[in-house]
């Protein structure tokens, strides 16, 4: 095993916020802070000079602020990013969303404690990712033709989910602003995101897409033409009578992708479509199989658009979908998904299932 240290670069203006992030990330043994810079243009200069491999971004800064001076390090020294931004702070979570669209991996809190055990403990949460974003490969992507799309079998769906983690909010952004207002169809979604995140995740997806993006409320009639994502901390799924629910999670990825599939897999059958999308781990992948086994359309994305390919090749492996779909596609897949006929030869016209 390689023990190298992961080289890290703290941008924060405040001299007690960077020193505070310092210190509690250099306890994990596994972690080097190499530089710290107070401004945009700093942090462009020292992830020049120091090639970090990761680097934390606050996002309120003097001179570039967050989401330029992330832009500016993508193109000319590109890391992995972290950005450490303030919830209680509209225009910070705000621009987190522009962070993310820059090349930014990952949104986390800053902490809002002041006692030392809950303060230790979030700094070991935040070195924890730290050390997990360590792994992911720093790819520059350039755009590429996407291949012609294969015509999904199976019944006209109903309703589609998709699930994303790391890399999620502006592969979201990509699908949804291609998709039109009039889509025939709801779009739930289970995005994995800090606490405090989502409502401005919403407001930042309903600016780049015309269809209407809103916080569910539980029991509420799903819509066509409406994309929904839970409150946070909790799961969103369907009932049998295809209402929005919403349950608070009980532990492991937040919102969990499994249960919102495998509600829909219940709810619908065959009328319902899902998609695992980038992120770390193995989240979605059995609800996308519970979709498959129903006999509805599901697909991963294909791994060279992926961020992170951990839960798109969980579901492969798990044969809940056939190959990958590039990013680029996704958005052809729903329209097609939910555009063809009602029903098939010697089937019902209402499909046989909802």
């Amino acid at each position: 095993m390689s023990t190298k240290k992961i080289r890290v670069l703290v941008v924060d203006d405040s001299p007690t916020m960077a020193s505070t992030l310092t210190a509690l990330l250099t306890e994990e043994p596994r972690i080097e802070v190499v530089g710290r810079a107070a401004d945009g243009n700093r942090a462009v200069q020292l992830a020049r000079l120091l090639r970090p491999d990761v680097i934390t971004m606050d996002l309120l800064l003097p001179g570039l602020d967050g989401p330029a001076a992330i832009g500016h390090i993508m193109s000319q020294a590109p890391a992995r990013i972290l950005v450490v931004s303030a919830v209680a702070e509209q225009r910070g979570v705000d621009l987190g969303f522009q962070a993310m669209s820059a090349g930014a991996l990952e949104l986390i809190g800053k902490p809002n404690v002041t006692n030392a055990d809950e303060l230790r403990k979030w700094g070991r949460e935040l070195a924890h990712s730290v050390c997990l974003m360590a792994e992911v490969p720093v790819i520059s992507r350039r755009p590429r033709a996407a291949p012609p799309l294969p015509m999904p079998t199976g019944a006209r769906v109903d309703v589609f989910g998709l699930v994303a983690s790391t890399g999620g909010p502006p592969a979201l952004a990509e699908v949804l602003s291609k998709l039109p207002k009039d889509l025939p169809v709801p779009v739930l979604i289970a995005q994995h995101i800090t606490v405090g995140f989502t409502q401005g995740m919403v407001r930042w997806l309903s600016q780049v897409c015309s269809l209407n993006v809103t916080m569910a409320r539980d029991g509420e009639q799903l819509a066509p033409g409406r994309v929904y994502f839970p409150l946070d901390g909790h799961d969103l799924l369907v009932d049998s009578a295809g209402l929005a629910r919403l349950q608070r999670s009980q532990g492991g990825p937040c919102p969990n992708g499994d249960v919102l599939l495998h509600s829909l897999a219940a709810a619908y059958g065959r009328r319902c479509g899902g998609g695992v999308l980038t992120g770390m781990g193995e989240d979605g992948a059995r609800g996308l199989l519970a979709i498959r086994t129903a006999g509805g359309v599901t697909f991963a994305q294909d791994e060279a658009s992926s961020v992170v390919y951990g839960m798109p090749r969980a579901a492969l492996e798990l044969k809940a979908t056939d190959g990958g779909v590039p990013l680029t596609a996704v958005a052809d897949l729903i329209l097609q998904s939910c555009q063809r006929p009602t029903f098939r030869p010697g089937r019902p016209p209402d499909g046989g299932s909802r």
